[in-house]
């Protein structure tokens, strides 16, 4: 895979509206667009076809969504997309939604963490979160706390479907569900960034 998406010069001529159409609600939802998809049907990571859409016409889709006021960004380690607003007026709203994902994923890791399993296992498809392990979560006062403190009334539950809703995690089973690519690629930079503070205090 190249370093950077190729850049196509083509601009709409060769994109269906319908594509381009699909792919602004994606993005204007929130969701970041990964790479691979997890398909239920067959229990399986698959191409996302909205990803090589952008992949392949990374200069065009960056031109027209900065005639919308946002910047296309191109995530090359979790290999997704997203973006990112160029004004101030939802810079609040940004935050506030930042802050939510960074809750709920420090969670997760912090509870996988003390369960004494590699993080890397949440971006599995075969292990991540089970039954028994949202069932803990929910249980635990300590957890339902710090959810209820970013919003999440409903417990663990409703911020799951929150990362789901932003392709930063799928689910594979009622009670079952692994990190995307993207939201493994933003719990790995919240746990450097707590390592880095915790080195400084020391």
């Amino acid at each position: 895979m190249p370093a950077e998406p190729t850049a196509s010069t083509n601009g709409f001529d060769h994109i269906a509206p319908a594509q381009s159409a699909a792919l602004f609600r994606e993005l204007a939802a929130g969701k970041v667009i990964v790479r691979d998809v997890y398909n239920p049907n067959r229990s399986e990571l698959e191409a996302n076809p909205l990803y090589n859409l952008l992949y392949n016409n990374l200069s065009h889709f960056r031109v027209f969504y900065e005639h919308l006021g946002s910047e296309l960004v191109f995530n090359e380690n979790g290999a997704f997309f997203y973006l990112r607003e160029n004004t101030d007026e939802d810079s609040e709203e940004h935050d506030e939604n930042a802050f939510r994902v960074q809750v709920c994923l420090l969670l997760i890791g912090r509870y996988f963490a003390r369960s004494g399993r590699d993080l890397e296992y949440l971006g599995r498809p075969d292990a991540g979160l089970r039954d028994e392990d949202v069932d803990a979560l929910e249980a635990d006062e300590e957890y339902r706390d710090i959810l209820r403190a970013a919003r999440f009334e409903k417990g663990i539950g409703e911020a799951l479907d929150y990362l789901g809703k932003r392709q930063l995690l799928f689910r594979t089973g009622s009670k079952r569900y692994f990190l995307s690519s993207a939201g493994m690629h933003f719990l790995q930079q919240l746990v450097q960034e707590y390592e880095a503070r915790e080195s400084r205090a020391s």
